[in-house]
């Protein structure tokens, strides 16, 4: 397959108006939290669908788009991945997670118990797609992690614009999760993300984040 080539379209911005927008939207994603506190409050689902079709322009390996993503709103469904996913964690804060790590959770306050899998009023699996399988062939995919973290990221800062709050889940192993939404063998699960508003007691842990000089160098 050979891509036909377009002109590219520009509107360059003068430096007011991008540190304008670079301040406004840097303002909005410092108000980003992980909530584990949700309201069962439901929303039209469209908003998910622009935020799913929002990650959908990230870049990818070789253009593949190795992503899929999986909206569960069924009360059934998510009651199922909540039992499956509090085994796995339980398991992991039990036996799995040597002390180091349980000490830095320990300051979060999390638990293996995970109420907000069936609180919040939707999921989204994200996952990650390893090859394209054809009636003639495997096509690999390339950078299949990066180009799904690269999405996932968009999807969560598309979803902090529209005034939503998530939080993103990694019970490990999430092997489950391809089981439970009947996904073929070339769908991983890649990430579990409650989604919908804050119940109005959340809470979060009161957290820095790292200054711009401890994340930032530039060589001249």
């Amino acid at each position: 397959m050979k891509y036909n080539f377009i002109r590219f379209e520009h509107n360059k911005l003068s430096h007011s108006e991008s540190l304008g927008r670079g301040k406004e939207f840097y303002e909005l994603m410092n108000r980003r939290r992980s909530i584990r506190h949700f309201s069962p409050e439901t929303f039209d689902i469209s908003l998910l669908e622009l935020a799913v079709k929002t990650a959908g322009t990230a870049p990818s390996g070789a253009n593949k788009q190795p992503w899929k993503f999986i909206i569960v709103e069924s009360p059934d469904i998510k009651r199922e991945i909540r039992i499956a996913a509090e085994k796995e964690e339980k398991e992991s804060y039990e036996r799995r997670m040597p002390e180091s790590w349980l000490g830095d959770l320990a300051p979060l306050g999390t638990d293996w118990h995970k109420e907000f899998l069936e609180i919040a009023p939707y999921l989204i699996v994200v996952f990650k797609i390893d090859y394209l399988k054809t009636d003639k062939e495997i096509k690999k995919h390339y950078y299949v992690n990066e180009s799904a973290g690269i999405a996932t990221g968009i999807l969560l800062a598309s979803l902090q614009n529209m005034g939503l709050v998530t939080l993103t889940h990694t019970p490990s192993p999430m092997n489950f999760l391809q089981k439970i939404l009947n996904r073929p063998s070339n769908e991983k699960p890649y990430l579990l993300i409650p989604v919908g508003y804050p119940a109005d007691n959340a809470e979060v842990p009161d957290i820095t984040r790292k200054d711009l000089s401890e994340i930032y160098e530039i060589l001249k």
